[in-house]
């Protein structure tokens, strides 16, 4: 029964995909960069800016080191 029911889950994600519809998770604090980058060039901390946001402290600063230039 486990077989056939992991079958047809396959075959259920593999007709999603041909239609378009199984694209997975959409990034959150990637699609608010722009508003992440921007509160915290006016100087509010990372917690404040994932409380305004809706977002987890963590993501706050992977936008913040991902937007900082490597040396």
């Amino acid at each position: 029964e486990r077989q056939i029911m992991l079958e047809r889950q396959r075959e259920g994600i593999a007709k999603a995909k041909r239609e378009g519809k199984y694209k997975g998770r959409a990034p959150t604090a990637r699609r608010q960069a722009t508003a992440v980058l921007a509160l915290r060039a006016k100087g509010v901390s990372a917690g404040e800016i994932a409380r305004k946001l809706g977002l987890a402290r963590s993501s706050v600063y992977r936008v913040i080191n991902a937007a900082q230039p490597r040396t």
